[in-house]
């Protein structure tokens, strides 16, 4: 009677969990679908990126100790939990998001987590800010972009990459999503270079990643 009872709990609570997962599935939708209609071209999308396509930006990096990454446009925060399912520790991210509502739900989601509101197309600017404590002085070991990079002209897209690259250590990737056929930043022989993800069919809409990489 007592296995049954224990059993008949530990159901009972999964039921809660799921319902509460869902909830705020819902609400993350919510939140994503207004900030779109508030700023289209800042948002970029009207819902966030799903789990498989998170899964797979998160994959590109490599924790290990005193490393430090940045993450640009979490929004509400799914392609932040896949990097630290991944094994990035919160002290070890820095997350630049340009909404102040989405700062406050990553704040309230990921207690310790460094989270700064800006312009990601100013990223040297704010890194060299003081209230970034010299995050990334000696260098980044990903950078990991969910911004709507299509939406801005490409003159601005080429200098965000190459100001990405500078503050990257040798080697480590750009990663990027993106819902179009051609890159966000066509290859620079010489200067960069760019790889492909297959498509994530399991994302709506479909999206692939991007990994850009400053040639040596």
């Amino acid at each position: 009677m007592m296995d049954m009872s224990g059993a008949h709990s530990e159901a009972m609570r999964a039921k809660v969990r799921k319902v509460r997962e869902l909830k705020a599935k819902a609400l993350d939708e919510v939140r994503f679908f207004r900030s779109w209609v508030e700023n289209p071209l800042k948002t970029g999308a009207v819902s966030p990126s799903g789990p498989h396509l998170a899964q797979k930006m998160a994959s590109f990096v490599t924790p290990a100790p005193h490393s430090q990454f940045v993450e640009l446009g979490p929004g509400t925060g799914v392609v932040t939990k896949a990097l630290f399912d991944r094994g990035v520790g919160h002290k070890d991210l820095l997350s630049v998001e340009y909404s102040e509502d989405f700062c406050r739900l990553l704040k309230a989601r990921y207690p310790g987590l460094n989270v700064v509101q800006g312009d990601a197309y100013a990223l040297k600017e704010l890194l060299g800010s003081p209230e970034i404590h010299g995050f990334g002085s000696n260098g980044l070991d990903g950078i990991i972009s969910s911004l709507p990079l299509f939406t801005r002209p490409e003159e601005e897209r080429k200098r965000l990459l190459n100001d990405a690259l500078e503050l990257l250590k040798p080697g480590a990737p750009f990663v990027q999503f993106s819902y179009a056929l051609v890159p966000p930043v066509k290859p620079e022989p010489g200067r960069f270079s760019v790889t492909k993800t297959d498509w994530i069919w399991k994302n709506l809409p479909p999206a692939r990643v991007w990994v850009y990489r400053r040639v040596h």
